[in-house]
């Protein structure tokens, strides 16, 4: 059985232990929140990068990997998400349970050990992360994101998130662009590292099956160090109802469609609609019960996939479909029209349980995988209370039709996004 415990390290770090001696394995993970911002999104994004490579004490890539081998083959990885108007930064590492380490070696002290040492005593050379590092991380992150430009059901979700918040750091890529990323300067990252050890908020996770205690402290000695005074409070705007609906069509030589609406639900978390929403959501186009699909996809055969997503930290809700060109007007119309047919209640009590029941499956297996978990929690850390997953079941299955009606209510619709290919000649 989980035990969920949380201590202040220092200004702006909490440090969270979830121990669970069901798993085999622990993950430990240190994630550094900063603002979006265009200034310097890909300074930062590269940072994650750079510093899992090596660090003082495992100076080259070779060393580094003999260690983590040492260590039963334990895993180290970096990560760049964005969530809300946040960037974060994340640097993790996994590994066998202490139990299972022959001669009571305590694995998951090393790990602990090895995050601190490549977070904060990076190889660097006159002050400078090493240059062959630096070529390799820069041109990863470029082709990282040609292969999202040419993940077109991505690229369409991306392109309609800019447009609905080209005035919010939401709409700005969590890596940056590609033209931000080519600019990269060596120089300029060591600066880079320095602010976003001492001044990003800072949220530590050891999950699985050890004592989080020596990690714990381990990390607050680090911190400690530093001398932190200050951090960022990285607020995310919510914008409750849609301005003046946005019509996007671009054009590229693409066999399928893509349709992508974009909405302001009025809610995000921690408020007590967001539930609501999210069963909402589920019944809309979120399971195979639900009206879109089985609708606008089955029924009419209007697109290929039909399914809704909903952002809860930033309070917008997306319609993706691939569609075939012909048939772009009326999948939008049909989409729009089956909101509406949860906006007048035309829904049954039984699809409100299939609802409830998908959704509650879902929550209830967050706790079959340390990654899961570790994610429920990050995105929980956004707002105030930290609910589990098995409270966010309750509150889900708590909510009436009437509440459904009234979220599918709220709902204005913002961005219509399409993608398609050149015009068809009659």
């Amino acid at each position: 059985m989980a035990g969920i415990t949380q201590r202040s390290v220092c200004s702006g770090v909490t440090f969270r232990g979830i121990r669970d001696d069901r798993y085999k394995t622990v993950l430990m993970s240190v994630n550094f929140f900063l603002p979006l911002n265009r200034k310097t999104v890909s300074s930062n994004a590269i940072l994650p990068f750079l510093l899992k490579r090596a660090s003082r004490e495992y100076p080259d890539f070779t060393k580094l990997n003999e260690h983590l081998a040492e260590l039963y083959g334990a895993v180290l990885d970096a990560d760049v998400q964005r969530l809300g108007d946040v960037q974060i930064l994340s640097v993790s590492a996994s590994a066998i349970a202490d139990r299972y380490a022959l001669d009571g070696e305590k694995i998951s002290a090393e790990l602990s050990n090895l995050l601190c040492s490549v977070c904060f005593a990076p190889p660097l050379q006159d002050g400078l992360f090493p240059e062959d590092g630096f070529l390799q991380e820069k041109r990863q992150l470029e082709e990282t994101l040609d292969a999202e430009f040419n993940n077109k059901v991505g690229y369409a979700l991306r392109r309609c998130e800019e447009i609905m918040c080209v005035d919010e750091p939401y709409g700005i890529g969590r890596l940056g662009s590609k033209k931000e990323i080519t600019s990269l300067r060596r120089e300029n990252l060591t600066a880079a590292w320095e602010y976003m050890i001492r001044h990003a908020r800072v949220e530590i996770f050891v999950l699985g099956d050890c004592d989080p205690e020596p990690a714990f402290r381990e990390f607050s000695d680090a911190f400690r160090s530093l001398g932190r005074t200050s951090f960022e409070l990285c607020p995310t705007v919510v914008k409750k109802v849609a301005g003046k609906k946005k019509d996007v069509t671009e054009r590229m030589n693409v066999a399928q469609s893509k349709l992508v609406i974009g909405f302001r639900t009025g809610c995000a978390e921690p408020e007590k609609g967001a539930p609501v929403v999210k069963l909402m959501n589920a019944l809309y186009g979120g399971m195979p019960t639900s009206k879109l699909f089985l609708n606008v996809r089955e029924k009419m055969g209007l697109c290929y996939y039909c399914a809704p997503a909903y952002n809860s930290v930033k309070g917008i809700l997306e319609v993706q479909s691939g569609v075939e060109q012909k048939n772009l007007k009326r999948a939008e119309e049909e989409i729009l029209s089956q909101l509406e047919e949860i906006r007048s209640g035309n829904f049954t009590d039984e699809e409100v349980t299939e609802a409830k029941c998908y959704l509650s499956n879902i929550y209830h297996t967050f706790s079959d995988s340390l990654e899961a978990m570790e994610n429920w929690y990050l995105v929980k850390t956004m707002y105030a209370p930290t609910r589990t997953p098995e409270e966010e079941a309750d509150m889900v299955n708590d909510v009436t039709r009437e509440e459904i009606v009234e979220a599918a209510q709220h709902m204005t619709l913002d961005t219509v996004y399409r993608l398609t290919g050149n015009e068809v000649k009659n």
